[in-house]
């Protein structure tokens, strides 16, 4: 997964790097993008190939040393601060430049890219492309991955017409969902500036007439409310706010709704199933992808 929080013109750059197992390198983009100023830093943190994940943070000029690494270590330990090396980039785009080093990712039907490999994609895929310097989110995380995988499924044998994206992020599942079934769906976000992302996402993939990108927290902001209810609803988050949200959700669909939730990793799916079981909702499909998994629940035929 990468998360920037700023562009760059080409110009001298330096980058921070240290290597670390997958969720110390979350927590540290995490906290990093909390206490950096958004306009002189960029984190990102990715898998490679042996398994390990590398954090690299990006400065328009050289950053104070000390400071990072206290921060770094706040995050994760002093040992990994103390690993953490500094050094001095060529001018050039770094964020177009981070970007190209990701190969398109493809889930069914779906091909999530960068501009840099528009034009390579056969005519039988759909292709969603996230600009360089906008991504929240590139379709690279196994939990993307397998929400796509679901909706691929799912579209093959019903039409969902009354679509939510709940912490959309990049805006990735809602311009899959508007490009595959051609319906209007609403994306929601806490993040102000993951709405203005996912907005100029969908603008940029032709479904800007389809995709209405809000900043919400739940279920509640007026926008959804009046959409409601949902035939089907994408929800890429974390196990905590998807059982906290469990009874609102499930009184917000129709009969025979699919939700497809993720960011759940396989030791909680169970804990996932059986909040949404206890409000009348069933297991269809269980996707594992890595260590992660994707669970399609769907709702009572009657209620």
């Amino acid at each position: 997964m990468i998360k920037f929080r700023t562009s760059a013109k080409p110009t001298d750059t330096y980058v921070a790097r240290l290597t670390a197992d997958e969720a110390r390198a979350r927590r540290i983009c995490d906290h990093l993008a909390e206490h950096l100023e958004p306009d002189t830093a960029a984190c990102a943190a990715f898998a490679q190939p042996d398994g390990r994940w590398q954090v690299a943070i990006h400065f328009p000029a050289r950053p104070l040393a000390e400071p990072l690494r206290d921060m770094v270590a706040e995050a994760s330990s002093p040992e990994l601060a103390q690993a953490m090396v500094v050094e001095k980039l060529a001018a050039r785009d770094w964020v177009t430049a981070s970007l190209k080093g990701l190969p398109p990712v493809a889930a069914g039907r779906f091909v999530v890219h960068g501009a840099h490999h528009r034009g390579e994609l056969p005519a039988s895929r759909i292709g969603i492309e996230i600009e360089a310097a906008t991504a929240f989110g590139t379709g690279h995380h196994a939990t993307t991955r397998g929400c796509l995988l679901a909706l691929d499924a799912l579209a093959r044998s019903r039409r969902p017409r009354h679509i939510l994206d709940l912490g959309t992020g990049s805006g990735v599942l809602a311009i899959a969902a508007a490009k595959l079934l051609r319906v209007p769906v609403i994306a929601t976000d806490i993040d102000r500036q993951a709405v203005r992302v996912a907005r100029n996402n969908a603008r940029h993939n032709g479904v800007g007439n389809l995709v209405e990108a809000v900043h919400a927290a739940g279920l509640h902001a007026p926008e959804v409310v009046a959409r409601a209810p949902f035939d089907l609803v994408l929800a890429n988050i974390l196990l905590t706010p998807l059982r906290r949200m469990a009874a609102p959700l499930a009184r917000s669909l129709w009969p025979n709704a699919r939700v497809v939730l993720s960011g759940v990793l396989a030791t909680q799916a169970e804990a996932a199933v059986s909040a949404y079981r206890s409000q009348g909702l069933m297991l269809e499909r269980r996707i594992a992808l890595e260590e992660w998994v994707t669970l399609v629940m769907v709702a009572a035929s009657r209620r």
